[in-house]
């Protein structure tokens, strides 16, 4: 456990991305009642994540993590989580059918609602407001009542997360996964995607080898694993409050976890040396995310792995790389050197869409899908050159039917990005789009088996 820590150590270190409440007295009494509430997770899920994640860590599985930018209040609907559950299980199967390794399936899903700003203000007209930070800080109309940041959005958000993950443990574990499942999960749009057919083939070929199966007197009474899957979730921890009121002791090993998800990350923005967000999260046992850009250097980053793992805890730490597609192959090399020679068991995901944002001509924000693509290649070139893993995907995407990355087979253009473009921050991608990456993913993951096979002979 770490020394000289406790749940509200992080205010006497320096704390950014975070809004002012107006009023600290209301701050407090939800403060108060969230920590009075039920946890979201338990601590013996986030041992057992951990446990995935090491194995993620030794090559022998990989993390898929993805899901909402931003989760909004307007847009809580079980139709909508279930379809980005359903896109997540058919990226899984693809990857898992080329790769042969088991899939950690991570959602960015149930407390993913703060976001970070690159300025406090925004302007409008002439006037000024404060940054929407996400529906658990303010609303995202541009209106004074609205900006103004309401503690009381706290237990909105823990409200609609306990909802998310109630669903979500339904659907992993009530038969909705069942591998003999795996046709039914198409959505309906995607029939109008080229992937379509290729995933059609591997459904039928897990068809039939299920059908072996059962002749056998394998089946999903006899194997649970073929009825269910295990799902985790996992958000950025970057409202402190919040996450502080959701911390609790575990009752069987006296450790500290944070219980609004079994996964927490320290953004880019708050990484530092000196951070609160740091401070925080190295005296919680659950996995801890960092995000890793171009101005992170090496030997902060093995100083940061020393403040958050300093017991080198295989599963404890994953790196998420963002670069950007033409910056990835420069920088990263030097960052994969320094933690391989220092022995780190860390995991290494790509994050291939935060590097990777451009404004269309017609003024919407986007992400391009062959730079997203290059992005992914460039991370897994990286990977084979310095001899280590690379791990895992962070992804933000959404089972809806939206236009908000041009490309992909679906052959989203400028011109359509005005006509399913619903996300309150960054563009995702949809589900034709994020099953073509799981194709892309599964063809580096499977040329990456056979060197590793090649090799041991």
């Amino acid at each position: 456990m770490a020394t000289n820590w406790t749940p509200l150590s992080w205010r006497q270190h320096t704390a950014v991305q975070m809004p002012e409440y107006p009023d600290a007295a209301a701050l407090a009494a939800a403060e108060k009642e969230l920590s009075s509430y039920p946890p979201l997770v338990f601590a013996g899920e986030a041992r057992e994540l951990q446990s995935t994640l090491a194995e993620v860590a030794a090559g022998k599985a990989f993390l898929l993590q993805g899901g909402d930018c931003a989760e909004s209040f307007a847009e809580f609907h079980p139709n909508n989580i279930r379809d980005t559950f359903r896109v997540l299980l058919q990226m899984a199967v693809v990857m898992t059918y080329a790769s042969k390794l088991p899939i950690v399936k991570v959602g960015r899903m149930a407390g993913q609602f703060a976001k970070p700003r690159s300025s406090d203000t925004e302007e409008q007209g002439g006037v000024s407001l404060p940054s929407y930070r996400g529906d658990i800080i303010n609303d995202i109309a541009f209106e004074p009542a609205g900006r103004a940041p309401d503690p009381q959005r706290m237990i909105k958000a823990y409200s609609q997360s306990a909802a998310t993950l109630n669903l979500l443990r339904a659907f992993a574990q009530g038969g909705y996964a069942n591998l003999h499942q795996v046709h039914a999960w198409t959505l309906d749009f995607m029939n109008r995607s080229p992937w379509a057919a290729q995933y059609g083939e591997i459904a039928s070929r897990i068809g039939d080898a299920l059908d072996f199966m059962a002749a056998c007197g394998i089946n999903p009474e006899t194997v649970p694993q073929l009825k269910g899957t295990q799902f985790y979730t996992s958000h950025e921890a970057l409202l402190l409050p919040y996450e502080q009121a959701m911390t609790r002791e575990d009752s069987l090993t006296g450790q500290w976890y944070d219980t609004s998800a079994h996964m927490l990350w320290i953004g880019d923005r708050t990484r530092f040396e000196g951070s609160a967000h740091v401070e925080f999260l190295r005296g919680v046992g659950n996995p801890i995310g960092l995000k890793c850009g171009p101005s992170l250097e090496p030997d902060v980053l093995l100083r940061l792995l020393d403040t958050l793992d300093p017991a080198r805890q295989p599963g404890r730490i994953t790196l998420i790389t963002r670069y950007g597609h033409d910056k990835i192959e420069k920088h990263l090399p030097t960052l994969v050197r320094a933690v391989k020679r220092e022995g780190r068991p860390v995991v290494w995901s790509c994050d291939p869409m935060h590097g990777n944002v451009v404004k269309a001509a017609n003024g919407y924000k986007t992400r391009p899908f062959d730079r997203i693509l290059a992005e992914v290649r460039g991370f897994f070139a990286v990977h084979r050159a310095e001899g280590t893993h690379g791990g895992g995907i962070h992804a933000e995407m959404t089972g809806q039917n939206v236009t908000e990355c041009t490309g992909g087979a679906m052959a989203v253009t400028d011109e359509n990005l005005a006509d399913r473009y619903h996300t309150h921050c960054d563009p995702r991608l949809n589900a034709g789009q994020s099953i073509e990456l799981a194709f892309l993913l599964a063809e580096m993951l499977n040329q990456e088996m056979k060197e590793r096979d090649r090799a041991a002979a």
